[in-house]
């Protein structure tokens, strides 16, 4: 088995690529060792001295690192995690997979919230899962669109100008509801 490996925008996330499927749908955020329960995939990487969040995509694992963690100090070991689990034949998620997603909208605002699933869904979420993250739905209220960021999104230092320069004008360009775009923690 051949893992590449990819930076990303985030410095403390690094993004691997085991070279077959991690998921078959979504994503799975784990922001902490607690949230790996169910996947023996994240709780062998958060083993590694130093991993302070890991996040699946359908084709990668992203790993992000503590403050004062030296990638090439723990590295190896991450490498060594992935590929022991992919031996193992153990599944990436125990039980049923919780497709992490877009939270649901009830409410008059169902047409403006669709739209903006949508545009995330096709312009937005392909985009950052390229820089191994994701982006999800988390509300809409008063013109104000609250979105998650997961991955190697979470903590990045662009974060905010993705947000704001990116999302938000595309968002407010087709849907002259959207006013604001903010993210909300995990």
């Amino acid at each position: 088995m051949f893992i590449q490996t990819e930076s990303t925008p985030n410095p403390a996330t690094l993004k691997f690529l085991p070279g077959q499927n991690v998921l078959e749908v979504g994503t799975a955020d784990f922001p902490n060792a607690e949230a790996a329960n169910t996947s023996p995939l994240a709780k062998r990487i958060f083993a590694v001295d130093g991993v302070t969040g890991v996040f699946f995509g359908i084709d990668f694992v992203t790993v992000t690192k503590a403050d004062g963690v030296e990638w090439d100090h723990i590295k190896p070991a991450i490498l060594g995690a992935v590929m022991e689990h992919y031996q193992s034949g153990q599944p990436v998620i125990e039980g049923q997979q919780a497709a992490s997603g877009h939270k649901e909208h009830d409410g008059e605002d169902g047409a403006i919230v669709d739209q903006i699933k949508e545009l995330l869904d096709t312009r937005v979420r392909p985009a950052v899962a390229q820089d191994g993250g994701d982006i999800t739905f988390h509300g809409f209220e008063r013109g104000i669109v609250y979105l998650q960021m997961q991955g190697a999104c979470a903590g990045c230092p662009s974060s905010t100008m993705t947000l704001k320069m990116g999302i938000e004008n595309l968002l407010r360009h087709y849907i002259p509801e959207v006013v604001e775009v903010r993210p909300v923690a995990a």
